[in-house]
């Protein structure tokens, strides 16, 4: 019986310290899973080397497409569209930061974070964009990023010595999210091969603002675009697939988010 009390006090002690660094870095028993579930992405981002494949394959299959369109003959400037962040930038130590304090994308700490022009870059995506260049083909980056981002972030990409980081080929977000006006704008002067990115919206306002099953119906019509002209990034932290599950009401609360997570989540 003593050994048994013992062992008992023991769990309630382990429990009582488990509960109270919880609380210490702000996550409530509500929330837990879903800042949980944001660092375990960022685990899988930053440490699985599956990870590494997955974006080495998406480059390498862009390469290779990019070759078979320098074969056609134009007499317009060839030229991609490429997103940033998890596309070219890895924003990973953020939300990593913010979720240890149980919180999940807040825009101020996004924003204290671009200004450090901190973020490394995603594997394969620096030695791609540099050989497009190369080849003589214009690289424009559409991102969703504010105008008060612009000197910090044409800062962290010319730390890399990516092609083309200059105002003329940073496409900010200005009053809407939604990208398809600034693709238009390129194509005004440009023939675009092939669009990068990470979201569905990054390459066709058909996927604008969705719901989540009508999401999965339109990539299914435009499956035969996929590796062909759209290049697809891993993105498990964030994106659209989460946020039309909350019918993009971006003021739900972490419990609420994680309510709508377990309805439609299949077990056995």
């Amino acid at each position: 019986m003593k050994k048994t009390s013992l062992y008992i006090a023991a769990l309630i002690y382990t429990s009582l310290i488990i509960s109270s660094c919880a609380a210490k870095r702000g996550v409530t028993a509500g929330s837990e899973r879903i800042t949980d579930g944001k660092l375990w992405a960022s685990f899988w981002h930053q440490r699985a080397a599956e990870y590494k494949a997955l974006c080495f394959q998406a480059y390498n299959i862009a390469k290779l497409r990019l070759d078979e369109s320098l074969k056609n003959n134009t007499s317009r400037q060839l030229a991609l569209i490429t997103d940033i962040d998890e596309t070219v930038l890895d924003n990973s130590p953020n939300t990593v930061s913010q979720a240890l304090k149980g919180k999940d994308y807040e825009p101020e700490s996004w924003f204290q974070w671009t200004s450090k022009a901190a973020c490394d870059t995603i594997p394969g995506a620096a030695a791609f964009l540099k050989y497009a260049a190369s080849k003589g083909v214009s690289v424009f980056y559409i991102t969703n990023r504010e105008e008060r981002e612009r000197p910090a972030t044409l800062e962290n990409l010319k730390k890399y010595e990516l092609p083309f980081a200059d105002d003329a080929h940073l496409l900010l977000k200005q009053t809407s999210s939604g990208k398809e006006p600034r693709r238009l704008e390129v194509l005004k002067n440009n023939e675009v091969i092939m669009l990068i990115g990470d979201n569905l919206t990054d390459f066709s306002s058909l996927f604008d603002k969705q719901p989540e099953v009508k999401r999965s119906d339109i990539t299914r019509l435009q499956s035969s675009e996929f590796g062909k002209r759209f290049i697809v990034l891993p993105n498990a932290v964030y994106g659209d697939w989460e946020s039309s599950l909350y019918k993009y009401d971006y003021k739900l609360d972490a419990k609420q988010k994680e309510e709508l997570i377990l309805k439609v989540l299949r077990g056995e």
